[in-house]
C-alpha cells in the first residue's frame, strides 16, 4: 500500500459521528475522519508486515504531510525510531494541534529516539501549549518505557515539574501531573521523592499547582500503588 491507497482507504472509513464526538474530548476536528485507534493499529500491523524499515519511514513522512489526523496517527505507529532525525521531531511537534497526537507520537515513536532527553529540556521550556505538553508527556513515557533509566536521571525532571506546575492550560497541567505520577509509580524510592515534590508543589499559592499536587498525591499514596511498589521491591 502506498500513501495514495492508504489515504483513500482511510477516507472510506470516515465516521462523522465519531469525529464530532471526539471534539468533546478536546481533539481537533480539523482534518479528522473519526476513525478509532484500534482500527488504525490494525492497519499499522499490516503495513509493518508488508514494508521494510526504510519504506515504513518514508511512508510515515508522506502520511504526515497529508495533514489528515488519522494519517498522522498511523505515521507515528509505523515509523522506525532509529531513522527519525531531530529535524523530523521538531517539525512534527510544531504541527501538533491535539493532545492525542502528542501522546501517541511520544509513546510510540519519540521516546524511542536518541534525542528524547534533549527534547524534554527544550520542549518543557517552550511557550506553545502542545509543545510544552510534548516535553512532559515524554517524561511520563520514559518513566514507563525506559527500564534502564536510573533513579537519578528521572529525579532531574523534578525541578521542571515544580517550575511549570503553575501553567494553568488544561493540556499542559495534565501532562505535568502525569509526569509526576509516572515517575512516582516507578519504584518505592522514586515514590517517596515524588510525594515530597508533590507536597512542595501543594504549598505553592496557585490553584493549578494545588490541583496537580493533590491529584498526584491521591494516586501516589493510594493503597494500590503502595502495595504494588512494595511487592516489586527487592528488599
Amino acid at each position: 500500500m502506498n500513501t495514495e491507497k492508504i489515504v483513500k482507504y482511510l477516507r472510506s472509513l470516515t465516521n462523522p459521528k465519531n469525529a464530532k464526538g471526539m471534539v468533546r474530548f478536546g481533539i481537533s476536528p480539523k482534518n479528522t475522519l473519526g476513525i478509532s485507534i484500534p482500527i488504525l493499529r490494525d492497519l499499522a500491523k499490516k503495513i509493518k508486515k508488508e514494508k521494510k524499515l526504510l519504506e515504513r519511514h518514508l511512508l510515515a513522512r508522506d502520511l504526515w504531510k497529508t495533514k489528515i489526523h488519522e494519517a498522522r496517527l498511523l505515521a507515528c505507529f509505523i515509523d522506525d525510531p532509529k531513522q527519525v532525525l531531530e529535524k523530523q521531531i521538531d517539525n512534527w511537534t510544531d504541527d501538533f494541534d491535539s493532545w492525542d497526537i502528542v501522546d501517541q507520537c511520544c509513546s510510540n515513536l519519540f521516546d524511542k529516539t536518541p534525542f528524547v532527553y534533549q527534547k524534554i529540556l527544550e520542549y518543557t521550556k517552550n511557550k506553545k501549549d502542545f509543545v510544552r505538553r510534548t516535553g512532559f508527556v515524554l517524561i511520563a513515557c520514559l518513566s514507563v518505557h525506559d527500564k534502564k533509566m536510573e533513579n537519578e536521571e528521572l529525579e532531574k525532571f523534578f525541578p521542571l515539574i515544580k517550575k511549570y506546575a503553575t501553567d494553568e492550560r488544561n493540556f499542559v497541567r495534565k501532562a505535568v501531573n502525569w509526569a509526576l505520577r509516572q515517575i512516582g509509580k516507578r519504584n518505592l524510592a522514586l515514590n517517596k521523592k515524588a510525594i515530597k515534590v508533590a507536597e512542595e508543589i501543594k504549598k505553592i499559592n496557585n490553584k493549578t499547582a494545588k490541583w496537580i499536587a493533590s491529584d498526584a498525591l491521591k494516586e501516589l499514596k493510594s493503597e494500590a500503588v503502595q502495595k504494588r511498589l512494595k511487592d516489586k521491591s527487592p528488599d
